[in-house]
């Protein structure tokens, strides 16, 4: 089995990426940020316009056609270029929402107990087990909530009203889901959950591509960067910081593909994990590798830092995917108390080797 990307798919992470950098660039990063996260509405026209929220709506449906392989390439690209606004629930919401697959209305979603992102942009609202809020109803769910402090400059936030405080449900699917789906099973992606699980792989995605892009920039400045008359990339310790730094990106990047194959509930809990892991470490070991201006606020680094401690606490924190993946080995049969194949009795508990 050859789980190496097609050319298309190359093509399409290609495109998007040159996509993000034409219209995304370090600029329009920074005017976010000025503007304190507030959307650019033109921008997420020209994604929607790019297929980038309906790319898994059947064409018939007026979407690309596509799988959730093909999404979390272009997530991985979002999360590399800091993109922001709702991504994920408005990517989730096309074909739900009107507007949403095109990028003419913004999407986000409560997930439990976390604040919601973007509440006061948004044209809806996804809930758990219940129609999304618009008009209305979505005016005074925005009255009722209150704003909240926020790590990520580039994501404010509110607090939802208690009454919606619940987990999502297993029953949010989207339209996409509802016309491709199999029957559901233990081991596919129509299972219960599936919104939520999917809603955690493509920001796992996003995590993915964080953590690509600092471990990118720590060897970048320390290939520049000289001190005592050489690049501290030279220092042993720095390298052995770009080295973890790769060595945490690249299995994160197998979990999520791996996941996004088989959609299995313990596959993107893992991924989750891995990724978060990677987001977050890897962005501490670069900003330690840039030095003092690491922590200044011209540089890009604490951007990524803060992004990814947000994104790690939303929709599969690392407690939940550590209980499911513990769950899961609960159910798994007793290992064998030898191996032939290796030609030797395994030893008893305290049996010495």
């Amino acid at each position: 089995m050859d789980f190496q990307l097609s050319d298309d798919q190359r093509a399409l992470r290609s495109g998007m990426r040159d996509l993000l950098g034409a219209v995304f660039d370090r600029d329009r990063l920074r005017a976010a940020v000025d503007r304190d996260g507030a959307l650019d509405r033109s921008l997420w026209r020209e994604l929607g316009a790019a297929g980038f929220f309906a790319l898994r709506l059947p064409e018939e449906a007026g979407g690309v056609g596509l799988g959730l392989p093909e999404a979390v390439l272009l997530f991985e690209e979002a999360g590399r270029a800091l993109l922001p606004g709702p991504l994920v629930a408005t990517h989730l919401a096309a074909g739900l929402v009107k507007g949403a697959a095109e990028g003419e209305a913004v999407v986000t979603a409560v997930a439990g107990e976390l604040p919601v992102a973007h509440l006061a942009e948004a044209d809806a609202v996804l809930l758990a087990g219940a129609e999304p809020l618009a008009g209305e109803a979505l005016r005074a769910f925005v009255a009722a909530a209150r704003p909240v402090r926020s790590m990520d400059p580039l994501t404010p936030l509110h607090s939802a009203p208690a009454d919606t405080k619940r987990p999502p449900a297993v029953s949010v699917r989207t339209r996409a889901d509802a016309e491709r789906a199999p029957a559901a099973t233990e081991r596919t992606p129509a299972h219960a959950g599936r919104f939520r699980f999917e809603a955690a792989l493509l920001t796992a995605a996003e995590q993915l591509g964080s953590a690509a892009r600092t471990t990118e920039a720590a060897v970048q400045h320390a290939r520049e960067r000289q001190q005592f008359g050489s690049p501290v990339g030279s220092f042993q310790a720095v390298k052995h910081l770009c080295a973890d730094m790769l060595a945490r990106t690249e299995p994160a990047r197998a979990a999520v593909y791996a996941a996004a194959v088989t959609g299995d509930r313990a596959e993107i809990a893992a991924a989750k994990l891995l990724a978060d892991e990677a987001a977050v470490r890897n962005a501490r070991d670069c900003l330690q590798i840039h030095g003092g201006m690491g922590f200044t606020w011209e540089a890009d680094v604490h951007l990524h830092l803060k992004r990814a401690w947000l994104r790690a606490a939303s929709w599969l924190t690392a407690a939940g995917a550590e209980e499911l993946l513990a769950a899961g080995l609960g159910t798994a049969g007793r290992l064998p108390r030898s191996s032939a194949a290796y030609g030797r009795p395994v030893p008893e508990a305290g049996g010495g080797g």
